[in-house]
Formats: structure tokens, sequence, C-alpha cells
């Protein structure tokens, strides 16, 4: 059984969109050469600079969690490889629209590469930007959904002013909080629902 139907059969993997995307979407395409080999190992995986590829099961639990639909503009902080930016686009598609954010201009630079393997920058989909993510980025707001793929590691410090005041009323955000997952919903312009899902490990947030 590979990884995707074994995922599938733990009942991790549910949404049929969300399927198809990682079906669609190889993880080995977003690797560095020398990791390539371990691309189906349910594993987070080093991509340098002190920042990992996340564990596939992780990222489908913050997909199924997020809920991205076709359409729908998102904003993708702490893009990385890419991977999570190309699952994203193959949900959103022609009529969507993702901006993937990645500090490390390295990785921005890996990123675009790993992502127009399948075509999405060349098509306008995915624009990926070498910018601090914890500002968001005003210039595409409002989003649908904002996905998150690094960890603030203070427990105190809440979501930032930007991220609430660029998602859209009923949009979500997904995001690490030191080791838990969070998913919150926007009520009205100034109330959030939230909710915790512990036992997780992230990167932390980098910002400037």
């Amino acid at each position: 059984m590979d990884l995707i139907d074994s995922l599938i059969s733990q009942d991790w993997l549910k949404t049929p969109r969300i399927i198809e995307a990682f079906r669609k979407i190889k993880r080995v395409d977003f690797l560095p050469e020398d990791l390539k080999d371990l691309a189906e190992l349910d594993e987070a995986l080093t991509i340098g600079h002190e920042q990992t590829i996340s564990q596939p099961l992780v990222v489908v639990f913050m997909l199924e969690l997020l809920q991205p639909e076709p359409g729908q503009k998102i904003l993708d902080i702490g893009s990385g490889s890419g991977y999570t930016t190309a699952l994203l686009a193959e949900i959103v598609g022609l009529k969507g629209k993702v901006i993937g954010m990645e500090i490390v201009p390295e990785l921005a630079q890996f990123g675009i590469k790993n992502v127009d393997k399948y075509g999405f920058v060349q098509k306008g989909i995915v624009n990926i930007i070498c910018a601090d993510g914890s500002k968001g980025y005003e210039k595409e707001a409002p989003y649908d959904k904002i996905l998150v793929s690094a960890s603030f590691q203070d427990e105190t410090e809440k979501l930032p002013r930007a991220w609430k005041k660029q998602l859209k009323i009923g949009g979500r955000i997904v995001t690490p909080i030191q080791n838990s997952i969070w998913l919150f919903t926007k009520k009205s312009e100034n109330e959030f629902e939230k909710r915790e899902y512990p036992g997780f490990i992230f990167v932390p947030l980098i910002n400037k």
C-alpha cells in the first residue's frame, strides 16, 4: 500500500478533492536530489536552511482542517519547498490563486522551481513572494483561507493582526502554535472561533 492509500485507509485523508490533489502532486518533486528516495516515508525531511518539508500526515491533517475549494484565494505562509503551495494550487484551479510566502531566499527560489514543474506559476495560479509571512501579503488580500507551516514558539503570542485583517469573514486560518495545530474561523470582523489539536512538532516561524 502506498503512502496516500495508507492515509486514506487510516481515515486521515477524507475529502475527494484533497485526495485527488495528493494523487496528482508528487512529494518527490519537492525534495532535494539526495532525499528523493525517501519521498514515500511518512516523516518530515530537511530541505536545508534549518527548514523541513512537513510529514505527509501533518499536511493532510492541516488541509482537511483548512478545506480549500476551487476558485478560492489562499495565502500559504512558510511555503518552503512549494509542496503545500502546489497541493493548494491543484485544488483551487485556474479560477483560484495561491500566494506562497517564504522568508529564506534560496528556499523561495527552490519552491518556485518545484511548483512550476506543474505549470502553476506559468499559468498564474501561484505567486511565491520572498518576504516575512507574519505580516501577511496585503496586496492580494482578502483571502478565503490562510495556511501556516511554521510554529509560533511563544504560547502568549496571538495571531498576527495582519492575518486576521486579511482574512474574509467566514474564512479559516490553520496554523501551528507551539506543539498544537489551531483552526481559527473568522465569524465577524472581530470574532474568531478557535479549536486546538495538540501533539505536533514544527520548525519555528522566522520573522524579521
